[in-house]
């Protein structure tokens, strides 16, 4: 699409926008940012994206109310992936016939470059991040963009024909695709999340199953053996299938056999590593570390870079991250354990007693598994935030009754930090996301880190 002169909506005003809205102006576009929210600074947000833009941009914000003289203008909409795409106002954009594109569909098409994507409900990140870093071994120019907080706008200009662009994909961002087409992707595993947007689970995966749509027979697709929804998924994909799984030998993939992942491929199995050998704690981890060596693989990446890499990655921030240990108590970091079955990997990783802080943001989640998950290991349970009523509720009908209800965050901590005792653990995995208390689980997280810190 030819943008020069044309009238582009960008509907949000979070570093997904402001990136957006940049490209567009380099790329001779009028832009109009536009957010709902009438308490923002209309200037300050304007100012802050013409910061290095071209001279004599066409650059305006509204907030509010989206008047029909402005869509009657308009040639396209890029959406923000924290906008929900059934809002009345899109509905009006699609019955006046404005394309709607996603962020990702926006940098796709003006970027260069194969692309490695990666979507799932838990492990995109570390698997993200650690195929990050193996592709920079092996490639120069090499990006790491997505749901991991770089937008893919804000490096699409940069990229070149030989450029790896490896880009974490929410099913938010996956919803507006149209020509996005990984040369690698993969879905690492399907449970309920989001429902708050996605309404039902059959449009939650159908977002996530995006990532492959207009994959061919060129491409690969990664896929988890032991997640029903994504084995099934790979029954009738036009891309290449690579299977990885924890918990059987395959003909074809990538497994987990006597403490060693293994690649199948033509030929004999190649070991990658020993499981021993890694940083990563939990069987969730070796996925992980399977998912990406297996799209590494896939693209080509000599097995030396592969090995050598996984053996000296480090793991992510806020992902059952080691805090400190203060007098004789371990303090771990998972605010990035967002939902329950993320919650539940955190639990597993933990090897002593410990106190839990859990609660924040209903995203109408269920967490009956997760309560079941603490037997044995959870001593006791400290809940705040919009859910703490009803994870109480839960626990309490599924017979553990050890729980705290606070106001605050470091209320949370406080009451962790005078019930442990030294050989215990406190854990923050709050099984909910981190909105209507913090900007994101970073934040979240950080501020743990700070309160631990100053014990």
């Amino acid at each position: 699409m030819e943008l020069l002169n044309k009238k582009v909506l960008v509907f949000g005003s979070g570093i997904s926008g402001v990136a957006a809205s940049r490209l567009l102006l380099e790329k001779g576009a009028g832009v109009i940012l536009y957010d709902g929210n009438t308490s923002l600074d209309a200037e300050k947000i304007r100012g802050e994206i013409l910061l290095g833009a071209p001279c004599g941009a066409d650059m305006q914000v509204v907030l509010g109310e989206l008047p029909d003289t402005i869509l009657d203008s308009l040639s396209l909409t890029v959406m923000s992936p924290g906008v929900p795409t059934d809002l009345p106002v899109v509905d009006r954009m699609r019955e006046k016939g404005i394309p709607i594109w996603g962020e990702i569909e926006l940098a796709y098409v003006y970027g260069k470059g194969d692309v490695l994507a990666i979507t799932g409900t838990n492990g995109k990140t570390t698997t993200t991040a650690l195929l990050g870093e193996i592709m920079k071994n092996y490639r120069e120019s090499t990006f790491v963009v997505g749901n991991i907080g770089n937008p893919y706008t804000s490096i699409a200009l940069k990229t070149r024909e030989d450029s790896v662009i490896v880009a974490e994909m929410s099913s938010f961002q996956l919803e507006s695709i149209h020509t996005f087409r990984p040369r690698v992707s993969a879905m690492l595993n399907i449970t309920p999340d989001h429902l708050n947007r996605h309404h039902t689970m059959e449009a939650y995966i159908g977002a996530k199953q995006n990532i492959a749509k207009n994959q061919t027979a060129e491409d690969t697709c990664v896929l988890n053996f032991e997640d029903e929804v994504t084995r099934k998924f790979g029954e009738n994909l036009s891309a290449q299938v690579l299977y990885f799984s924890s918990q059987r030998k395959l003909e074809k993939g990538i497994y987990l056999e006597d403490g060693r992942i293994m690649l199948s491929l033509e030929g004999e199995p190649v070991e990658i590593c020993r499981i021993d050998e890694l940083k990563l704690l939990g069987t969730h981890n070796h996925e992980n570390v399977m998912a990406a060596a297996a799209m590494a693989a896939a693209y080509g990446v000599p097995m030396e870079i592969i090995r050598r890499t996984v053996m000296e990655f480090q793991g992510v921030e806020h992902r059952i991250e080691f805090v400190a240990e203060k007098n004789g108590v371990a303090y771990y970091n998972d605010s990035k354990g967002t939902n329950p079955d993320a919650a539940i990997k955190g639990i597993q990783a933990m090897n002593r007693p410990t106190l839990l802080i859990g609660g924040g943001y209903d995203k109408d989640s269920s967490y009956e598994e997760w309560i079941e998950a603490f037997e044995g290991k959870v001593k006791k349970l400290v809940l705040l935030g919009a859910t703490r009523e009803k994870i109480d509720e839960t626990a309490r009908r599924l017979g553990f009754t050890d729980t705290v209800l606070v106001d605050t965050f470091e209320e949370a901590v406080d009451v962790c930090v005078k019930n442990a005792v030294p050989g215990d653990a406190v854990l923050l995995s709050p099984a909910c996301a981190s909105w209507g208390m913090f900007k994101n689980y970073e934040e979240r997280g950080d501020k743990f880190k700070e309160l631990v810190n100053q014990l």
